[in-house]
């Protein structure tokens, strides 16, 4: 398969279509914005005039926009040209009952649907080292994975329809955690008059060390909260782990626990920084104790 339709030219779509040319793809891409056509098209991609012509030329395509609703917009975008035989990878995070959904609207009409969700931010979409969840059937998966491999370094199938997302859902768990973490952890350093430096070689570099040390660590000594991974767009996943997690009667304290706090820096106007910037709301606070009694 050599023929990929890339719909979404966002921070990390846009180096992923990159690294399907370059891997020797012929690449069709569509976005509303004329600039993120034309710097693809510099590369040697095709620019489809809109989502059904995009639809018609391809083998394939990927989808990596925001949101459930962008993603079925898209669809409904693709509609006309969506024929028998033809692959949709929705690289998107979404909730994981409407990726299944999805997946058998599309089928009657002959068309395969596999969830493949990403993490690895924006550093590993421009490396080509993301990390791919996917979920759909054997043979789809099969199909479509050589080509995803142009921009991930590790793409395995975690199960049927839906499962891909609902991975993706483990993934910002334990991404939320490390994330107030770090910023937890260095707010307390830089209260106490420590070196955040050091702090941050240090620590990260022992048994509390973490993706988010090794990536946003640098990001708060910069004082840098450009994304990245915005908040608006970490907040949007914390809900769709929390509306999982109510079907499944699972407890996510922690998870709620970050939504929150990022929730802070949302109203006040700075949904499109960096989650990092949770930093920034943890050193303006002051200690609160804990419901009920005092820390001691």
């Amino acid at each position: 398969m050599s023929s990929i339709g890339f719909v979404g030219l966002g921070v990390m779509g846009r180096p992923m279509a990159g690294h399907l040319l370059r891997a020797g793809h012929t690449v069709t891409v569509c976005s509303r914005d004329s600039v993120k056509n034309t710097a693809l098209a510099a590369e040697g991609a095709t620019v489809a005039a809109n989502l059904t012509e995009l639809a018609r030329a391809v083998e394939a395509i990927a989808i990596c926009v925001p949101r459930t609703e962008d993603v079925e917009a898209t669809l409904a975008g693709l509609g006309p040209g969506l024929r028998s035989g033809l692959l949709v990878v929705d690289h998107s995070t979404i909730l994981p009952e409407a990726a299944a959904r999805l997946h058998a609207q599309l089928l009657p009409e002959g068309v395969h649907f596999v969830d493949a969700p990403i993490t690895g931010g924006s550093m590993g979409a421009q490396s080509g080292t993301l990390t791919v969840f996917m979920g759909g059937t054997e043979p789809d998966i099969a199909s479509v994975l050589p080509w995803i491999q142009a921009y991930a370094r590790r793409a395995e199938r975690v199960g049927g329809p839906g499962t891909g997302q609902m991975m993706k859902m483990v993934n910002q768990i334990a991404v939320g955690g490390a994330l107030i973490g770090l910023c937890e952890a260095l707010a307390f350093a830089a209260k106490a008059g420590l070196d955040l430096t050091q702090a941050k070689e240090m620590v990260g570099s022992g048994a509390a060390g973490s993706w988010a040390f090794d990536n946003y660590g640098p990001k708060i000594l910069r004082q840098d909260w450009s994304p990245g991974f915005s908040i608006v767009n970490q907040r949007k996943d914390f809900g769709y782990v929390e509306a999982a997690a109510a079907g499944l009667n699972a407890a996510v304290p922690m998870t709620s626990l970050v939504n929150d706090w990022l929730g802070i820096l949302d109203r006040s106007g700075r949904g499109e920084a960096t989650t990092a910037a949770l930093y920034e709301a943890l050193l303006a606070a002051g200690f609160t104790p804990p419901t009920g009694g005092v820390a001691g």
